[in-house]
């Protein structure tokens, strides 16, 4: 249960951080072309993070290395994330990759870390589990395995780079840059190996419409981790990050509502299982 104390003001703001994570996740689904609607959105968003970059004390040096490895981490990520896109809808990968991701985390901190997970968070796990596989098993549209195996392997990688950049951010001393940086420093890199490093294809982002869209999806993203971030300030850090996990439902919403995607009632029992086992984890 989120405590009354959590201000209106917070609460409003991860809410609204939640849908705009969901948000840009449909609008990349949402495109004719996936992989150009990750670059769009990955290149807005390092765009925005270069703008704002100067204006902000720099990460202290004992943080490159993490910010190193988050950059290889994103690479990945951006990758997986269009590929599982490309192969199944929005209402099946996104659960997945939002839901298990938190749960690796907690595990891997719990065991490698000494951090205690509660019996609250033991039963999250269990019920992200059994979420991931009851999805797996209600949606039987071609390509819904292998997106479901992108969203989980996507799903390591965020745990892995949500660990490492815990450990960074506290190093910087400068935690907004650095997270600002983790946008700015794969986004060249990561739109290469998309692109198969065709430069042809990076005409197509000076189109106006694509212009827009990598901006505004590219805004979301950045505004989605601001919003969270401004959030912890005002609240616990717990039970905001358990709020966030309401993303997973706007994504089912979200993809519903502009993509015609219908899900079964299997799928919807699984996508409610996922979002309540991650924000359990969160407490625990």
């Amino acid at each position: 249960m989120i405590h009354p104390s959590v201000p209106l003001a917070a609460l409003g703001a991860v809410l609204t951080g939640a849908a705009l994570h969901a948000a840009w996740n449909v609008g990349i689904r949402g495109g004719a072309d996936r992989r150009m609607a990750t670059v769009g959105v990955l290149t807005g968003a390092g765009l925005i993070g270069a703008v704002v970059l100067p204006f902000l004390p720099a990460p202290a040096p004992a943080s490159w290395p993490h910010l190193a490895i988050s950059a290889l981490m994103h690479l990945l990520y951006y990758y997986l994330i269009a590929e599982a896109y490309q192969a199944g809808a929005v209402s099946l990968a996104y659960p997945v990759m939002r839901g298990t991701a938190p749960a690796l985390t907690a595990t891997v901190a719990s065991l490698g870390f000494g951090e205690r997970l509660g019996l609250h968070g033991w039963g999250g796990l269990l019920a992200i589990s059994g979420g991931v596989i009851l999805l797996a098993r209600a949606r039987g549209e071609p390509g819904a395995r292998r997106a479901i195996r992108f969203a989980l392997a996507n799903a390591v990688v965020i745990a892995i780079y949500t660990l490492n950049d815990g450990f960074g951010a506290r190093l910087s001393g400068a935690p907004v840059a650095y997270a600002l940086w983790t946008f700015v420093l794969p986004a060249i890199p990561s739109a290469l190996i998309l692109f198969r490093f065709r430069l042809s294809r990076f005409v197509a982002l000076a189109e106006p419409r694509a212009i827009a869209r990598g901006l505004g999806g590219g805004g979301c993203s950045v505004a989605s981790y601001a919003l969270a971030l401004w959030a912890m300030t005002q609240a616990p850090i717990g039970e905001i990050a358990a709020l966030r996990e309401t993303s997973m439902l706007f994504g089912v919403l979200f993809a519903w509502w502009f993509l015609g995607e219908r899900p079964r009632a299997r799928g919807l029992i699984a996508v409610v299982m996922i979002a309540a086992g991650a924000a359990m984890v969160e407490l625990g």
